[in-house]
C-alpha cells in the first residue's frame, strides 16, 4: 500500500488476496457480533466505531494479522487469547494458520461493551 487508504474498502483493495480475505472474514465478523458498528481508517489501519469513536482495529502484515487492542476477561477468556498475545495491546494471528473468528468475535464483543460504557 503505498497511500494512505481513505476507507476500509480502499485498506482491503490494496492487500494480497490471503491477508485480504482474512481481514474481510473478521470484518463482517465485528459486524455480525456488534451489528451498529460502523467502520473508518484510524492510524491508517481499519477500525470499527461506535458513535464514532473507534473501540477496535485490525490491520493485515506479511505474515500474520492483528486486532488491537486486547480486552480484560476472566481467566478462561485470558487463556484463550495467550497463544496470540504479541505485545501491549496487541494479538496477532498467523496468516496460514486457522484464524479463530469466534475468539475474535468475543473480543469484539467485549471491547464494544467497554465502549458502550464511556
Amino acid at each position: 500500500m503505498a497511500a494512505t487508504p481513505t476507507s476500509v474498502d480502499d485498506y482491503l483493495a490494496g492487500l494480497p488476496e490471503a491477508e485480504r480475505a482474512v481481514l474481510q472474514q473478521i470484518r463482517e465478523t465485528i459486524h455480525r457480533v456488534v451489528p451498529e458498528a460502523g467502520e473508518k481508517i484510524s492510524y491508517a489501519i481499519p477500525a470499527a466505531t461506535l458513535g464514532g469513536r473507534a473501540f477496535m482495529s485490525f490491520a493485515g502484515w506479511k505474515v500474520h494479522v492483528s486486532v488491537y487492542p486486547i480486552p480484560e476477561g476472566d481467566e478462561e477468556f485470558e487463556r484463550a487469547i495467550e497463544p496470540y498475545i504479541a505485545g501491549r495491546g496487541t494479538l496477532k494471528f498467523p496468516l496460514g494458520e486457522p484464524i479463530p473468528y469466534d475468539l475474535i468475535a468475543q473480543i469484539a464483543v467485549r471491547l464494544a461493551e467497554r465502549e458502550r460504557q464511556r
